[in-house]
């Protein structure tokens, strides 16, 4: 069966999302966060781990480990240590831990059940002595058609494991998925006519999108998360000219401009490598985030052809040169990019681009950049409302790839608001959104 644009995404992604709430639109701005995690082993009546002793000693360096590729590392190093996983219990997880429960069916719901109530048993509350839960199963019964669930915002993630030990692009993923973020689609506006675009493929330019560990976040979930306050995330009153830091970047200054464009919003990011991040990934890039939902934003994409880095394409593929939305007034331009900053202009209200040249050319300033003029406006977080406690709740499992195809050409976003968006089942406060994923060795 032909598979639409966002079976498309799922499959390429290789994850399902476990949607508990609508995002929010505004969150408040963060604080430091420490999250308890606890990454726990649990095998079923039928089926048990090939190679428990490997798998256990794998698990405490996948979450904790302090190479760049653990959980806590990679998160901690996006948010500039404002987000960290500490160990929820001292031997770093717990198990294998046995289930009255066959493995046939992919029984997430009764998965996610039992270990709590084995946890409850032991006498770990949740929410106070663990924050998160990472449920760690062998694959080989399961019939998942996933390598990760996670709940979308929320505590919970589920690894189907295939082999040994999971990967930073699975268990990034889904806590991706806690934080919540979607699968990031794509949106083509050839020309940068931001009034005639259609949707169509993944963003590649996060992990939630088939941009894998080196791309990390993209600017709209860092900002989702909280993660680019005190000014580097700068909401954009005024027409000028505004530099640009790269948005994985060390230092200070201006990592994300955010726009008004209509009832939606635009974030503007320059991607440059650095540290861990964006070796291919250069360039200018744009969003567009529909009515404030930061965790579903699309990338805009001005050329004609689907391309990407992530597919052997330049860094800069789907950098950004100038854009126009008559509807909003907007218009936006690069000046310069390259070598770790970027100068774009922004016009608004109709104002032209020659003419920021002109009044820039007339102020007696030497400074090219404005940006400093406009008032930086506290950012979006994760850390109230984001991550939805729905302990007790039993998540009812409903849509695959097929009927996700059957739905007709959807939004490449998660699809979350009710219109255009694919029909959820409902238990309890839960919702659960499954997408089909390629499976991992």
């Amino acid at each position: 069966m032909k598979l639409s644009a966002l079976g498309r995404i799922a499959l390429a992604t290789g994850i399902a999302a476990l949607a508990t709430a609508t995002l929010p639109a505004s969150p408040a701005a963060a604080a430091p966060v420490k999250r308890k995690m606890l990454p726990v082993l649990v095998e079923f009546s039928d089926a048990s781990f090939q190679f428990p002793d490997k798998v256990k000693a794998s698990t405490p360096d996948t979450y904790f480990g302090a190479k760049s590729d653990s959980a806590a590392s990679y998160l901690s190093e996006l948010s500039r240590g404002q987000y960290t996983l500490v160990p929820a219990v001292p031997e770093q997880f717990l198990g294998p831990i046995k289930l009255d429960l066959s493995a046939a069916g992919c029984p997430q719901g009764k998965i996610n059940q039992l270990t709590r109530e084995e946890l409850t048993k032991r006498g770990l509350v949740a929410g106070k002595d663990y924050e998160s839960l990472s449920i760690v199963f062998p694959a080989q019964k399961t019939n998942c058609p996933w390598a990760g669930l996670a709940t979308l915002p929320g505590p919970t993630t589920w690894i189907n494991l295939y082999g040994t030990a999971s990967g930073i692009d699975v268990v990034g993923h889904e806590l991706g998925h806690n934080l919540g973020f979607g699968h990031q689609g794509r949106v083509k506006c050839t020309g940068g006519n931001l009034g005639a675009c259609t949707s169509g493929g993944a963003s590649h330019t996060t992990i939630m999108a088939g941009g894998y560990r080196p791309a990390g976040f993209s600017a709209p979930e860092m900002i989702r998360a909280g993660w680019l306050n005190g000014g580097a995330s700068l909401k954009v009153t005024k027409s000028g000219v505004y530099t640009l830091r790269s948005l994985h970047g060390k230092g200070s200054g201006v990592r994300a401009l955010d726009i008004a464009l209509g009832g939606d919003r635009l974030v503007i990011e320059y991607r440059h490598a650095a540290g861990n991040f964006d070796a291919k990934l250069e360039g200018v890039h744009a969003y567009r985030v529909p009515k404030g939902s930061y965790g579903a934003s699309s990338l805009i994409d001005t050329t004609t052809a689907d391309k990407t880095a992530t597919n052997n394409e330049p860094p800069n593929a789907d950098a950004i040169t100038k854009l126009t939305d008559r509807a909003s007034k907007l218009s936006v331009a690069v000046v310069s990019s390259g070598g770790g900053q970027a100068t774009v202009k922004v016009a608004l209200n109709g104002d032209s681009l020659a003419a920021i040249d002109a009044a820039l050319s007339k102020s007696p300033s030497p400074s090219p950049t404005p940006s400093a003029t406009p008032t930086p406006t506290p950012t979006p977080s994760a850390s109230t409302g984001t991550e939805a406690e729905t302990y007790g709740s039993e998540p009812v499992s409903e849509l695959g790839s097929a009927e996700l195809t059957a739905a007709g050409g959807r939004s490449t976003t998660l699809p979350l608001a009710a219109a255009g968006g694919a029909v959820l089942l409902a238990a309890g406060v839960g919702v659960l959104l499954l997408k089909r994923r390629r499976r991992r060795a």
